[in-house]
């Protein structure tokens, strides 16, 4: 082909070009293709136009000029183009040219460090000039827009927010408006979305509102709302009473008005399915955290004008994550605004719905019955909902040999964004596997299970939640009375809740693990949780205290929350004698008597706990306050006992499979000579040695008898026999 011909045929619609891998640093993850100049002439576009993308899926780039000596016949894409488009290196990709709008809104999904720590002015500023399409994965790396302009801006903004991960940081677009192929601009509103959000096409465009008519032809149908179907339901039913038929309630005697609050856990789709729910209606949307980032009169008259919008057309109002712009403690302006939202609760076929991920943080004239008289909660999915949730996400995808109800039980804690994220990650796997081994792209079971190493759930908070692990019951050689008690006491009542209910007896509500230290009581907690794929809250024992009065109260109220939130799951006390001392013997201004009374209220109280287990663990269980071991609370009391002969053995056999042990290293007479030390001292003499060894040679390929000789020298047993005989007194006193 010359540039003759090209002059005087036609442009053509498509080309068939193959697709090759793009190593250029400059054009990494920044949505360019590169193209011979033939091929873009042949297009009929010019150099910085998009293009569409399609292999298994189709998504749009803009093209730049191919360096010198590219193939016509080839087109040059980063990873992740090639990824968006479903292709391999050598594949055939379809290039067409693509008519790009520019963006009015564009909603992304992240990880939590990116979605807590970027603004959606950053986030602009490093999406700029890039198109997009709904369910490309993009990189925050900004583009080069040409002379006059510099990403330092950018690059600078995302470093300070992120920190040096920022350039492999990676994140989905959820919702583009209008829909299609859009181009973020300047003016462009750009946002994080709320787990799985669909794309809807624009009405009109008010201020910096998003005004949107929400068609049944949403990427999320009303059957994809897996474990919200009860919600959603009830969604509808108050929005038809008060829109389509308020004459019903009128003639009740009832007002028509509907406030609604949806609260649950961050990602689990709160906004989805309000946007679903509300599919061919009207619907005005505000972004909490973007209006109340503003200044407060400007946040007035951006909630000002979508009221006036709401009213004068009708609909629902919905503003996401209200908490930012309603805070408690409340500012000054928020009366205003309140007004303003009661204003168009009181207007005859509007209705408003806010979302919060944190309620407890509202300011409660939210509440009051001439606004939010209403609330809806979504729970965290458990794992029959993950499974389905799951067979949602894959139902396009590629794949073979997947056991979903396997990666449904080891995602404790897991919205649906997580998921997402889940599933994005396993993706990426697999197109690097296809990548090298030149076969069709198809997601297994592998990619899956090692996606789990790397994503976490968004649910995670100030105290630490432990995730399944692979170490299990089984795996812990010893301790075979501790490990029954805590079966018959944890894992029984979760796994056969039939027989309980049968011979009509309720379940150990807790268990207080007590023993010596570093004999094993977190590591068994650790094994219980993967035997029985639970979520582990753990909290250490000050870590709840706090210096504000009901701020310590408050982190047991959420602990508890969040415990029922993701059951079945764990709340995991250890050094509970540091939490919840005897109470009366304090000088702490009553601290500690208030979290102790917290403790009991949530064990005890009215809301019951329902799959979920309260385990303590401490060295020092006489210091407790009595009223915790009662029955119907820390009930059930198992003493870790220190490692016997038999027990060291074990320990010592397990530390040692990743050890290269020399013949002359005998474990049975080691463990017998091993007295009064802990589980804890011994993998750490087998470490020691090790140690000694490369001491000795660095080049050493094993660990002699004398290498441990000399370990022992330096690492001596822990256990305290006076403590071990007070605890076993106790064990015998109970």
């Amino acid at each position: 082909m010359t540039e003759t011909d090209v002059a005087e045929e036609p442009p053509i619609s498509h080309l068939r070009l193959t697709a090759r891998l793009n190593t250029s640093a400059l054009d990494t993850r920044r949505g360019v293709v590169r193209l011979h100049p033939e091929a873009i002439a042949a297009l009929g576009i010019r150099e910085w136009d998009a293009v569409s993308l399609t292999g298994s899926r189709t998504t749009a780039a803009v093209v730049g000029v191919a360096p010198a000596g590219t193939p016509a016949g080839v087109a040059l894409l980063d990873d992740v183009t090639l990824s968006n488009a479903g292709l391999r290196e050598d594949a055939t990709v379809l290039v067409a040219p693509v008519t790009v709008y520019g963006a009015r809104s564009v909603t992304l999904s992240g990880s939590k460090l990116a979605t807590q720590s970027i603004t959606p002015a950053t986030l602009r500023q490093a999406l700029l000039g890039k198109v997009l399409t709904v369910g490309d994965t993009v990189s925050l790396l900004p583009r080069d827009l040409g002379p006059g302009t510099s990403t330092s801006a950018a690059t600078t903004a995302l470093a300070s927010a992120v920190g040096i991960t920022w350039t492999s940081e990676l994140l989905t677009v959820t919702g583009v408006d209008p829909a299609g192929t859009v181009s973020v601009q300047p003016n462009s509103s750009v946002s994080w979305g709320d787990g799985v959000t669909p794309s809807a096409p624009a009405d009109v465009g008010v201020g910096q509102a998003t005004v949107t008519a929400a068609t049944a032809s949403a990427t999320i149908s009303y059957d994809d709302l897996k474990g919200a179907h009860a919600q959603a339901g009830r969604l509808t039913e108050w929005l038809k009473l008060a829109l389509d038929e308020p004459k019903l309630l009128e003639t009740l005697g009832a007002t028509a008005n509907l406030g609604v609050l949806v609260s649950g856990p961050a990602g689990v789709g709160k906004a989805t399915m309000v946007r679903t729910v509300c599919a061919g209606r009207r619907l005005v949307e505000l972004d909490g955290p973007e209006v109340g980032a503003l200044r407060a009169e400007d946040r007035l008259a951006r909630v000002s004008s979508a009221v006036g919008t709401v009213r004068d057309g009708g609909g629902v109002l919905l503003i996401t994550d209200v908490d930012a712009l309603l805070p408690m403690p409340a500012e000054p302006v928020a009366t205003l605004i309140l007004n303003e939202l009661r204003d168009a609760v009181a207007t005859r076929g509007v209705a408003f719905i806010a979302t919060s991920a944190v309620p407890d943080n509202l300011d409660p004239r939210l509440r009051t019955p001439d606004l939010c008289d209403r609330e809806l909660g979504l729970m965290l999915p458990d794992a029959a909902t993950r499974k389905q949730l799951l067979e949602v996400l894959l139902r396009d995808v590629p794949a073979s040999g997947l056991e979903l109800e396997e990666i449904a039980g080891r995602t404790p804690g897991f919205v649906v964004a997580d998921l997402s994220a889940l599933v994005r990650e396993a993706a990426l796997r697999a197109a690097a596997r296809a990548s090298a081994d030149g076969n069709p792209p198809a997601l297994q079971q592998e990619d899956l299970t090692g996606a789990l190493t790397v994503i976490r759930p968004l649910s995670r908070s100030a105290t630490e939640e432990v995730s399944v692990g692979a170490v299990t019951l089984d795996d812990v050689g010893d301790m075979a009375d501790t490990k029954q008690a805590l079966t018959e006491a944890v894992l029984w009542p979760l796994q056969h809740p039939d027989t309980f209910a049968r011979l009509g007896v309720e379940p150990p509500r807790g268990v207080l693990l007590y023993g010596p230290p570093g004999c094993g009581k977190t590591y068994v907690v650790r094994a219980l949780a993967s035997s029985g794929r639970l979520s582990v809250h753990s909290v250490k024992g000050a870590e709840l205290m706090d210096k504000w009065v009901g701020s310590s109260e408050k982190a047991v109220r959420e602990l508890f929350r969040r415990a029922r939130d993701s059951a079945p799951s764990l709340v995991f006390l250890d050094e509970i004698d540091a939490m919840a001392p005897r109470r009366g013997q304090s000088f702490d201004s009553g601290v500690t008597d208030r979290v102790v009374a917290s403790l009991l209220t949530e064990l005890d109280g009215i809301e019951p706990l329902r799959d979920v287990v309260v385990l303590g663990a401490t060295n020092r269980p006489d210091l407790i306050d009595p009223a915790l071991l009662r029955p119907g609370r820390l009930e059930k009391l198992v003493f870790v006992e220190p490692p016997d002969a038999e027990a060291r053995r074990e320990i010592l056999r397990t530390a040692g499979k990743s050890i290269p042990l020399s013949d002359d290293v005998d474990l049975d007479a080691l463990a017998g000579e091993l007295d009064g030390y802990s589980a804890a001292d011994c993998v750490a003499l087998l470490r020691e040695a090790a140690l000694t060894a490369m001491r000795r040679s660095i080049d050493a390929a094993d660990v002699t008898a004398a290498d441990v000789a000399k370990a022992r020298e330096a690492v001596r047993p822990s256990l305290d026999p006076i403590q071990v005989e007070s605890l076993r007194a106790f064990a015998a006193g109970r």
